[in-house]
């Protein structure tokens, strides 16, 4: 089976647990948040596998640091290490598109080769500009969660990030339709 017999399991996988937790969260807290969020991204994540048979890179990092940073959450009874979960993940993005770059091979292009058709310099300037973002939405993850109450992290974790990465994407467009490949004939 393919994934694109499929095309909702992407958007399940990746949004499914984060509804979850924010509605666990809103109801019975953030340790009940956190168990539901761990549950619920293992489940998703092993029915995506279970019906295209592959796991894409970012839900595997994902899988994997909730697992890790939720799991000590519970057992330390410790909501840092739940917060520092995206800060994590954000961080890992950003040094994974920058050592790509570094070596030659725009990590983007591989993730997004299908869905867009750039020129390298296009890939290389994309990528970098994903790696900036992610660096600051991650040390931005970190200013709210040391300084704000959990209800306003929580609200800016599930809220806040998403309106950040649309307005981020939308800014792209233009250097997207600048290095865009085929472009359709005007």
């Amino acid at each position: 089976m393919k994934d694109t017999q499929y095309p909702w399991i992407k958007h399940l996988v990746d949004w499914g647990p984060l509804i979850a937790f924010f509605v666990t969260f809103k109801i019975g807290g953030l340790m009940q948040a956190t168990a539901v969020l761990i549950v619920v991204t293992g489940v998703l994540t092993g029915l995506g596998y279970f019906l295209t048979r592959k796991i894409q890179p970012m839900p595997l990092v994902t899988l994997v640091v909730v697992g890790i940073f939720g799991g000590l959450t519970l057992w330390l009874q410790d909501e840092t290490f739940i917060k520092m979960k995206p800060t994590i993940i954000l961080g890992l993005f950003a040094a994974a598109l920058v050592g790509g770059l570094a070596i030659g091979k725009p990590p983007l292009k591989f993730l997004m080769g299908s869905a867009l058709e750039l020129d390298e310099a296009g890939w290389r300037k994309l990528t970098l500009r994903f790696a900036l973002f992610f660096a600051a939405t991650a040390v931005l993850n970190e200013i709210i969660w040391r300084t704000q109450s959990t209800d306003l992290w929580v609200d800016f974790k599930v809220f806040g990030i998403l309106v950040l990465n649309v307005l981020f994407m939308l800014t792209q467009i233009p250097l997207i339709k600048r290095h865009q490949l085929n472009s359709p004939a005007e």
